[in-house]
């Protein structure tokens, strides 16, 4: 596998940057030291531009080529924020952080990106501009359109703009993608049920918010099931259920929490069209009072086909032919469908071994991984702005 030599001798100092900010896990936007890091680590590689606050805690390094004029300009991104989660590692590195871990590997891809800023800034070796993206709120809190908002595009001209995660059970020194989508659309569903409560030996004088939260839950997960084509794909999960704090008390009020997964626009509207007519079908069934918030999240995840195959073949130029694998797409969401909304450009997975799944409290991200994952980018942006 031809992975640079400059590589090699600086993946030493990558793992210890990944041990660092794994030590020192931020949620959402809050990643104050994390950001600090990183913008203090571009600075020392040499860029040409370091800007902060994109997107509140954003960081973005600008890296110019040396190999002639060139208007084309690529971005990569990588997220910085961690979990709400106990670790249970004992890793000598873990989280110092009570209730806060890095469970999906956002240190691993930090690291990563800027090994290959490091290089990039040391070599030049391609026309035009290198744009390496760190984003907060990544898990939940949309940092991608925040720092879109922000201006990121259009400020920093950028045509093409790709992203990387770690994939857990994808053996190290692998790769896999996908052309079209590649992770799902997520919405939330949030319902408040206001019954009739009472004494539960007296049901009939009463509207049960507990039986009104069991047929929604019947019913809107039967949606997918009797709604949906089968050659399609969605998931709804109600996932929490909430009422009542004594056995015999019918309690007047229930809520509900929960999960749609799509991977089509066309899909996605369907399922919000039917999970309104489901609930005040239900409502006008059973009498009681159904309050719906229906909040449309994350984009789906649709990479295009040129962007993917440039993406494949700077896989493919690292791992070898059969190390790059096409993927099934996968129902988890990411906010960097902002991003492909924005401009075009590739989401591609980096095998992160035998690993604890992603949100795991016994996740890790694999340091074997960061050579692989570093030496992608370096290879994508010297093949997509070569002279």
């Amino acid at each position: 596998m031809p992975i640079s030599p400059a590589v090699q001798e600086f993946v030493e100092d990558a793992r210890k940057w990944r041990r660092d900010i794994h030590s020192h896990p931020e949620l959402l936007y809050d990643v104050h030291r994390t950001s600090a890091f990183v913008a203090e680590q571009l600075k020392a590689f040499g860029c040409d531009e370091v800007a902060t606050g994109i997107g509140q805690t954003g960081v973005v390094g600008v890296i110019r080529g040396r190999l002639g004029e060139s208007d084309k300009t690529i971005g990569l991104r990588a997220d910085m924020d961690a979990l709400p989660i106990h670790e249970t590692t004992n890793l000598p590195y873990r989280s110092s952080i009570e209730g806060k871990m890095h469970a999906c590997g956002h240190d691993g891809h930090t690291a990563m990106l800027l090994g290959a800023a490091r290089y990039l800034a040391e070599t030049r070796n391609f026309a035009g501009d290198a744009v390496v993206i760190f984003q907060p709120a990544e898990e939940g809190g949309a940092g991608a359109a925040a720092m879109i908002k922000d201006g990121l595009m259009d400020r920093f001209a950028i045509d093409q703009v790709y992203g990387m995660h770690n994939g857990p059970g994808i053996p190290v020194g692998s790769f896999a993608i996908r052309t079209g989508p590649i992770m799902a659309a997520t919405d939330a569903i949030d319902i408040r049920i206001e019954g009739l409560g009472g004494h539960a030996a007296r049901p009939h004088k009463c509207i049960d918010s507990v039986l009104v939260g069991a047929q929604l839950i019947t019913a809107l997960q039967s949606i997918v099931s009797r709604s949906v084509d089968p050659l399609e794909s969605a998931v709804i999960s109600m996932c929490e259920f909430h009422a009542g704090n004594a056995r015999n008390v019918i309690p007047q009020t229930a809520e509900l929490k929960g999960t749609v997964r799509t991977l089509t626009a066309e899909v996605r509207e369907l399922i919000e069209k039917r999970v309104r007519e489901v609930v005040a079908g239900v409502a006008q069934m059973t009498g009681a009072r159904i309050d719906l918030t229906y909040e449309r999240g994350y984009p789906v995840v649709v990479n295009p086909a040129a962007q993917t195959e440039a993406a494949t073949q700077a896989a493919r130029e690292i791992a070898g032919d059969a190390n790059v694998h096409e993927m099934p797409p996968l129902m988890g969401a990411e906010d960097f469908a902002y991003m492909l909304e924005a401009r075009p450009g590739a989401f591609i997975f980096c095998g992160n071994g035998n690993s604890a799944g992603l949100h795991h409290p016994a996740y890790n991200f694999n340091d074997e991984a960061i050579v692989f994952g570093t030496s992608y980018w370096i290879k994508l942006v010297e093949n997509t702005l070569a002279a």
